[in-house]
């Protein structure tokens, strides 16, 4: 069961602002995502071999070399707040520090 203060807790965390109607509007499709989600995770996929395309698909991948990394002054340079060479960006979880 998706709750109003579910759909606004995920808003908030998106960064969305939803009118009353919008949220009612999302807590009725979430939860239908949700049952179909459900419905899917019931499907018996024993001996279903794991794929990542529905058509053989030929992967053109690149070997994983080591390489020197960029300096981290370029990298930074052009951050709006940057604390021991990290980035430094808004908290999005609640509680957060």
């Amino acid at each position: 069961m998706v709750t109003r203060e579910d759909v606004e807790a995920i808003a908030l965390l998106a960064r969305l602002h939803l009118e009353p109607a919008e949220v009612d509007r999302m807590q009725h499709d979430l939860a239908a995502i949700l049952d179909h989600f459900a419905a899917l995770a019931e499907v018996d996929t024993a001996g279903v071999e794991p794929m990542t395309h529905a058509v053989p698909v030929e992967l053109a991948l690149r070997a994983d070399e080591p390489a020197p990394s960029l300096p981290v002054g370029d990298v930074t340079r052009g951050a709006p707040a940057v604390r021991d060479d990290m980035f430094v960006v808004p908290a999005v979880i609640p509680g957060a520090g």
